[in-house]
């Protein structure tokens, strides 16, 4: 059985990934593709209100779980469009652990911060200043296959640019190249990596919350 294919989308809140994995559905004609977004197993979470300590843990088995819906979906044969915000390192060393480098297109979509500001006060529904907070924090790995900015093109032409890129993967691809580094000259092991050791990058500091969602709006 031959696996998926993977595009994984990664920027801040805000930035543009959920238009444009929309986008890729509606124009990729080769294979099927499913949309695969971190915020979505984020709502399926019990409405119950949790404290800080058992939050963060339900947030890490919860992103834990993702990607790993993720490796299990491709490994069967579909394709997926991930999206995804690896605001924190320990994300990024489980992906590159779990998920097949080789079948990863890593595209980074970046916006400007003045326009994320005006497009999270105007959507309304995550907490001031997140954007923001995960600016510096979500492409600091610094290698991508591809990028995006979607404060100077529409989702539907940074769409276009993914998929007439897909079929010319680079070899190494980033995956591959992230995970030689982070991984293997890094000292991380693959059974360790949900519990980076924390040489590799500085932990971030706490997200903001929104007390009045009880949806993991920090992805």
């Amino acid at each position: 059985m031959t696996s998926g294919r993977i595009i994984f989308l990664n920027g801040t809140s805000s930035s543009g990934k959920s238009s444009i994995a929309r986008e890729l559905l509606d124009i990729l004609d080769e294979g099927v593709f499913f949309h695969m977004a971190v915020d979505g197993f984020g709502a399926m979470r019990t409405r119950r209100e949790l404290d800080g300590a058992e939050l963060d843990a339900a947030l890490r088995r919860t992103r834990m779980g993702f990607h790993r819906s993720i490796a299990a979906m491709a490994e069967v044969g579909n394709d997926i469009v991930v999206d995804h915000v690896l605001s924190e390192p320990w994300r990024l060393l489980d992906c590159l652990t779990v998920l097949p480098p080789e079948d990863v297109l890593f595209v980074g979509v970046h916006c400007p911060l003045d326009e994320l500001a005006r497009r999270e006060q105007a959507r309304g529904d995550r907490p001031p200043g997140l954007a923001e907070h995960q600016y510096d924090l979500v492409h600091r790995h610094g290698d991508y296959d591809l990028e995006c900015d979607t404060g100077a093109l529409g989702a539907r032409e940074c769409a276009q640019q993914i998929k007439e890129f897909l079929p010319y993967r680079p070899d190494p691809n980033a995956f591959t190249r992230l995970r030689r580094r982070l991984l293997t000259e890094g000292g991380q092991s693959p059974a360790n990596s949900a519990n980076p050791a924390p040489s590799i990058e500085p932990t971030e500091p706490a997200e903001p919350t929104d007390p009045a969602e009880p949806v993991d709006v920090a992805m």
